[in-house]
């Protein structure tokens, strides 16, 4: 079952929980607390067990054993196998390494909230209780120690017998490298641990790397190999002499081998064994820790090589944890030697953002889909820089580039790490964009490389420039904005370029009329709110930009802003939602010969980001681009006509929602005129979509019937049906679903104006009760609490400073007291803004309350 975030039984079956960093790939912490999904070597591995890789619990007694169990739970059904390996796969049973064939827990549950999962082992009749926590640190505004290639594993053992017991803690890693794999122990700097890697490369080729296990306890042993032999020798080796009485017996070979001279049935990789040891009195518990580290120092273009560079190998880039770091070894010691900073700062994180007074179902999507910035999804390139895929396939990215139009609905991350999206635009301003201010919406790496000479997508180009006004405001850096300035207004104006082969809006008129290439994979013609919207903020951030920069084309932005708004809000709503302004049959659009209609367009439909552009404008605080009475409409409709069952839908396209599952569809056509062949994905769930539509709700103040789509969402990810910590599209870790981040800016009404350093909040479901929420605003984050009369802003991490704090309960109020680390600060109030008489600055620990 699943009750709040704890899965237990089949609810932990699909469950993989991604633990690494920022752009280093991760490991994934299976339901029931075994390893899987190592998707460590710059590319996705879904599936990869890594051999055999685990850990294990054993107590002992007056010299006897008295449990020894693999510190993992059941393996759900169904237990016919998976793949099509030869000596495993379908028809073998479930995978040795799962290591099911030996005793393990029969209950466990699992705790996931993102970036922390804890799990509790516990048999009746044992005399040990194992509770394990995993993470990676998760630190806002610290994208550095956020970027660590490691799986932290902390196991807490209690004594819950009557006597003594010697207890060891063990972890198992397999070497990953086929050839010439070689283990070597170490000790120093108080780590104690195994480097795993490979004699038949150099560090200096994009196929080495290595991984380190190691723990920071006191008194340790180990086995640097296991044995090696054939058939199952070496785990049957492993258990009789783990089993026994004793320590860890020491076991190496001096030279490094190849598998492939083996007879194997499941590969025989050298694995190594580290064991933490400790004697717990009745009643007593202590935590082992353990780390895994990994240093595949090299990334390469496997996916799109460029030309002659031996499939993208002789033109590898250094992974940017490789230049922080030298190998594994130097990581783990960072690591530990900073463990309790990095460990305190993270559970902070989660402490506050799950102690948030939001609905349970926000909570779960926000904090399930920051994990996709620690999936294989995500890359840092050398100087840091932030790239992205749009998901995973199974062993290799999913569409390349930090695809401008899926990366335009996250905004996770320039809320959490401004600087890493900030590193998004300025690269694509940098390696994108064409003389003529066209750009292409897929970088190509490694940067530098010819651009994609694919035609330019309207809804990137001009998200982009939306984007760049929200992390001018969020950061406050003007200087930052002026050095894109030059590249944005090019952007921009590509819209009426001559060279623009498409003639968007060829007449300068306001209004998109051209092929208009977007998201959803083809090129719709003719107005729509829907793109028009994008082009109508983008317009209109660049009239602010220019503003402030005392650019005299800032009028020309304006007008033309309004002047499409006009025409739009006039010409394409139709009473209860916005449509696309085309005759399926015009003449003047490819139409095909035997359907006799231009293909792929929405036309009368209701879709799903008819008035996107509206939501971007609200998030990145630009205000009304629509009329806001017409966009609340059609956020009625859509809600109204695209919330459906799937039981009875008809639906062609890939199948993300089904049986009595509900969702969003990204299309409808209530009133009739469906095309022959519609927009694609029109018929699909696809909960990055949803997640904007249902966010935009909230801030229209439909909070139930926002609410509403995430529960549903979240419905979907249950844990026994889907992975709640994987929601895909086109592919895994799909980066389209961290627009649920909005979600948590909509329900607490956060706004942000760093340039005058201003910050807002107002609780969507206003009851002038007490709220409570995370907020992560330029420099810093932390918790905001509203009580009657009070309202109170509290630094947790980074530092903040603030000119005013503005709120719908300040409205009306026109005296308050406000207070900085209980020190009185002069403030006027006035227009539901408290305006500080000069800055004030907080480090965190410092709280600034208003009582009013």
């Amino acid at each position: 079952m699943k009750k709040g975030f704890v899965y237990t039984g089949r609810h932990t079956q699909e469950i993989s929980f991604p633990l690494g960093g920022i752009g280093t790939g991760s490991i994934g912490l299976a339901g029931n607390g075994g390893l899987v999904d190592w998707q460590i070597r710059n590319r996705p591995s879904h599936m990869n067990l890594n051999g055999f890789s685990f850990f294990a619990v054993k107590a002992e007694r007056d010299g006897q054993t008295v449990m020894a169990k693999i510190v993992q739970g059941d393996k759900q059904p169904p237990y016919s196998g998976e793949g099509r390996g030869r000596f495993e796969g379908y028809g073998f049973g479930p995978r040795r390494g799962q290591m099911t064939g030996f005793p393990h827990y029969r209950d466990w549950t699992f705790r996931g909230q993102f970036p922390v999962a804890e799990l509790e082992f516990k048999d009746a009749g044992d005399p040990l209780r194992v509770k394990l926590t995993a993470f990676n640190p998760f630190i806002p505004m610290n994208d550095a120690d956020s970027s660590l290639p490691a799986a932290v594993f902390a196991y807490e053992v209690f004594n819950e017998s009557g006597q003594a017991l010697d207890v060891s803690l063990v972890g198992c890693v397999s070497n990953p490298f086929t050839e010439q794999s070689f283990n070597a122990a170490f000790d120093a700097d108080g780590v104690s641990g195994v480097v795993l890697s490979t004699a038949a490369q150099t560090p200096d080729s994009p196929d080495y790397g290595e991984l380190a296990l190691t723990t920071d306890a006191d008194d340790t042993s180990r086995q640097t190999y296991w044995y090696r032999g054939e058939w199952f020798d070496n785990v049957t080796v492993f258990w009789r002499e783990f089993a026994s009485p004793g320590r860890l017996r020491e076991r190496t070979y001096t030279a490094p081998r190849d598998l492939d001279a083996y007879r194997v049935v499941e590969k025989n990789y050298d694995t190594c064994s580290l064991g933490a040891h400790r004697t717990l009195e009745p009643g007593e518990s202590a935590v082992f820790r353990f780390a895994i580290s990994w240093h595949f120092p090299w990334a390469y273009n496997y996916w799109n090589p460029p030309a002659d560079s031996d499939g993208g190998r002789a033109a590898a880039w250094k992974n940017y944890y490789a230049v922080r770091f030298k190998d594994a070894r130097e990581t783990a010691s960072y690591l530990f030697a900073n463990y309790e900073r990095l460990s305190g700062e993270t559970q902070l994180f989660k402490e506050a953002l799950f102690g948030s007074s939001l609905p349970e179902a926000v909570l779960d999507a926000v904090s399930a889909n920051l994990s996709t910035l620690k999936s294989p999804t995500v890359l840092r390139l050398t100087d840091g820089t932030l790239y992205g895929f749009e998901g995973c396939h199974t062993d290799e990215g999913s569409c390349e580039g930090s695809c401008t139009h899926v990366w335009n609905y996250e905004q996770a991350l320039a809320f959490l790490f401004p600087g890493l999206a900030r590193t998004m635009r300025s690269a694509d301003y940098l390696y994108n964009q064409y003389p003529s201010g066209k750009m292409a919406f897929r970088l190509m790496l490694p940067p530098g490389r010819e651009k994609s000479d694919y035609h330019a997508a309207v809804d990137g180009q001009m998200g982009a420039i939306v984007r760049t006004y929200r992390e001018w405001k969020l950061s406050g850096d003007t200087a930052w904005m002026r050095s894109l300035w030059p590249a944005v207004k090019r952007a921009l104006a590509y819209a009426w370029h001559p060279d623009n082969e498409h003639g968007w809006d060829r007449d300068r008129d306001g209004v998109l009329e051209g092929a208009q290439h977007h998201t959803l994979d083809v090129e719709q013609y003719g107005p729509s709110a829907y793109l028009n919207g994008y082009y109508q903020a983008a317009l209109l951030a660049a009239a602010r930009m220019g503003e402030a920069l005392g650019d005299e084309d800032a009028a020309a932005y304006s007008d033309l802003y309004a002047r499409g708004r006009a025409w739009i809000d006039s010409h394409t709503f139709n009473g209860e939602y916005y449509r696309q302004m085309l005759d399926l049959t015009d003449a003047c659009c490819p139409i095909d010969p035997e359907l006799g209609q231009v293909k792929y367009q929405i036309g009368e439909g209701c879709h799903i980001d008819q008035v996107i552009g509206q939501w971007h404008a609200t998030v990145a605080g630009l205000g009304d681009i629509f009329d806001p009475g017409q966009v609340g409409r059609a956020l009625a409709s859509i809600y109204r006509y695209n919330f459906v069952s799937m039981r009875g839908h008809a639906n062609a396209n890939r199948v993300y929602a089904l049986n009595d599952e509900r969702g969003l569809l990204v299309c409808t056509w209530p009133h009739g005129g469906r095309p022959l062949v519609p927009v694609p994905y029109a018929d699909e769930c696809m909960s990055g979509f949803e997640y904007q539509a249902a966010s935009h709700m909230i801030y229209a103040g439909m909070v139930a019937e926002g609410l509403a789509v995430v529960e549903a969402v979240r419905e979907r990810y249950d844990g026994e049906k889907r992975n709640p910590w994987n929601e895909f599209e086109c592919g895994s870790h799909y980066a389209r679903a961290m627009s649920s981040y909005a979600l948590l800016l909509a329900m607490s009404g956060t706004e942000f104006d760093m340039t005058s350093g201003v910050i807002g909040f107002t609780p969507a479901a206003e009851q002038g009760g007490r709220f409570r929420c995370f907020w992560s605003l330029g420099s810093g984050w932390g918790e905001v609490d509203m009580s009657a009369g009070t309202l109170r802003l509290t630094v947790l991490g980074g530092r903040m400073e603030l000119s005013g704090i503005r709120s719908g309960r300040l409205a009306g109020v026109s005296e308050a007291r406000v207070t900085l680390g209980g020190v009185d600060r002069r403030s006027i109030v006035a227009g539901g803004i408290a305006m500080l008489d000069k800055p004030a600055k907080l480090e965190a620990g410092m709280s600034l309350t208003i009582h009013y």
